[in-house]
């Protein structure tokens, strides 16, 4: 089959950025109004997000901590991730660079937690027990859009107080009952941890179209869900898309635990797949390539069942066992299904092409396929079109063409380089 050589576009996106993300950081802790007495142990729970600058603000908040004569640690805040193991947990933050030797804090990893009251709420309330024991616990984690629901509070500093804090427990908890667990008991749990737990501080972070750091912010615990609401809703403006509604084919060079809960993002495929949940009216995509499983995913390739074909390379780097863990605790087996699998590049996004019923010419029709390719759902600043996705966008605001055009397969059978 014949594939249409693609052209680079650059899109622009706003792009409001903190200069100092420490500096920054280091401010808005002497301003927040939480005293914390020499000598306190503090628990810095930290998930398994792929967020910029992760390493930094840890490092400046263990900095601050030992300023005031505290000792700080760190504990694993990303509920069954990490194949619900401590070693497991601990390896993913290490591949943040979130060690002791790179942020001056031990990381103390669990899986233990510990019950605190839940006066009522229908469901069972746990912590990190290493958290717990501490005498005071500072959540750190980027506010966004959720890759499987929307209401006014998402992905953020309360659903780790809920999800991530609680460890396996805690999410299996949640995830027991299915979407409504995301959506209507993910702010009343979090209350109970912030009312019976030892919660003092919430580092918030929002991130631009670019996966640049523009806010950071010390919350007292107090104020955690009042000013998380506020960042959603800059979050949500500062979502990137894609630049096209309607595709044949998508093809994505990577997808994993670091750029997506889901592994690859929901709200930009257009596709949520789960049972009760309404899918999105846009992007419209045909069929989903993905050519690789990232490596600070740890072979966890939980999203696999988003996608419809996948590289046999990509296959051969899928952790099950972890993968699965994650796919059950979350209760959406669907995302856990597995596409399928081609021997290379080439036949990946040539099975994707035959499956948009492009008729028995299929080979010569090909040539005008809309066709877009991604680094991953989180890099979309720059893309590889097809010739008629360029002749549909090439007029929008923000749209430039960076080079010339490339085949979109190397000679090797695979994904040609990203220049």
């Amino acid at each position: 089959m014949s594939l249409p050589d693609l052209l680079k576009v650059r899109r622009r996106f706003p792009r409001e950025r903190l200069d100092d993300v420490r500096e920054e950081l280091l401010s808005q802790l002497r301003a927040c109004p939480v005293e914390l007495p020499s000598g306190a142990t503090v628990a810095i729970a930290v998930g398994s997000r792929g967020i910029a600058n992760l390493r930094p603000i840890v490092a400046a908040l263990v900095s601050y901590l030992k300023s005031l004569g505290c000792t700080p640690f760190i504990v694993p805040a990303m509920g069954s991730h990490g194949g619900a193991t401590a070693e497991g947990q601990e390896a993913v933050l290490a591949s943040f660079g979130i060690t002791e030797r790179l942020v001056g804090a031990p990381v103390r990893s669990s899986m233990e937690a510990v019950e605190l009251p839940n006066d009522g709420i229908g469901n069972r309330v746990f912590m990190d027990r290493n958290a717990r024991c501490a005498d005071a616990t500072i959540l750190v984690n980027r506010v966004k859009v959720h890759t499987d629901f929307h209401g006014p509070f998402e992905s953020g500093l309360l659903k780790m107080a809920s999800i991530g804090l609680g460890k396996k427990l805690q999410a299996s908890e949640i995830h027991s009952f299915g979407i409504a667990g995301l959506k209507e008991r993910i702010v009343p749990t979090a209350r109970k941890v912030l009312e019976h737990g030892n919660v003092v501080m919430g580092i918030g972070i929002v991130e631009n179209a670019y996966h640049e750091t523009m806010i950071v912010r010390a919350i007292p615990a107090r104020a955690i869900e009042s000013e998380e609401k506020r960042l959603l809703e800059v979050a949500r403006r500062n979502m990137p898309a894609l630049p096209i509604d309607s595709l044949d084919v998508l093809v994505i060079d990577e997808m994993g635990k670091d750029v997506s809960g889901a592994g690859v993002d929901p709200n930009i495929i257009g596709r949520i797949r789960i049972r009760g949940q309404e899918e999105p009216e846009k992007p419209t995509i045909s069929s989903i390539v993905v050519a690789d499983l990232t490596e600070a995913s740890h072979g966890n390739a939980v999203g696999i069942g988003l996608v419809d074909v996948i590289t046999r390379r990509m296959y051969e780097k899928i952790d099950f066992a972890a993968t699965y863990e994650n796919v059950v605790t979350s209760s959406f087996l669907e995302r856990g299904r597995l596409p399928v699998v081609a021997k290379d590049g080439r036949d990946a996004v040539e099975i994707a092409l035959r499956s948009c019923g492009l008729g028995p010419d299929g080979g010569e029709r090909a040539s005008g396929v809309r066709l877009l390719r991604i680094k991953n759902t989180l890099r979309l600043e720059e893309a590889y079109v097809s010739p008629s996705v360029l002749q549909e966008i090439k007029d929008a605001p923000g749209i430039e063409v960076v080079g010339p055009p490339r085949a979109l397969i190397s000679e090797r059978g695979e994904l040609s380089g990203w220049e």
